[in-house]
């Protein structure tokens, strides 16, 4: 055990986010999303007990989002013609993100299949057991200073 540490990051998991480079992306995805299809060329580390914002929290405790980019976090926009408004899950997430990156956390909404597109070049994509839809997020990972 170490002090500091979230407890919802297990061994396994640190060690995939102190692997991560400057400018190395990481996916937190829901229980729907296809994490070892999409996922080939990416570590998956699975994490079902847990939901997407209590991962990204203690993610965004150990791992700064990228200052040099403009849009360092992706979510996957409502499908057109889904019956659904604003995935509520969204305002959690602005709330942990300007916890944690108050100046820097500026959202690209991405399309279905372009999400899908680019978590295939992620280097890590947790897989959650959360269950609220459209809940996958992407963070590009900044410099540790």
């Amino acid at each position: 055990m170490l002090k500091g540490i979230p407890n919802v990051l297990s061994p396994e998991l640190l060690k995939a986010l102190a692997q991560m480079g400057h400018g190395d992306e990481l996916v937190i995805a829901d229980g729907n999303f296809p994490c070892h299809s999409v996922g080939k060329n990416a570590v998956v580390i699975r994490a079902d007990g847990h939901g997407v914002p209590e991962l990204l929290d203690a993610v965004l405790s150990l791992v700064p989002l990228d200052s040099y980019v403009e849009k360092p976090v992706a979510l996957m926009s409502v499908v057109e013609g889904d019956d659904c408004p604003t995935p509520p899950i969204w305002g959690k997430y602005e709330k942990i993100l300007k916890k944690h990156e108050p100046n820097n956390h500026t959202v690209e909404f991405m399309e279905r299949f372009d999400f899908y597109r680019r978590a295939e070049n992620a280097f890590l994509i947790i897989a959650t057991g959360e269950k609220a839809i459209y809940a996958n997020i992407l963070l590009k990972k900044g410099v540790v200073k």
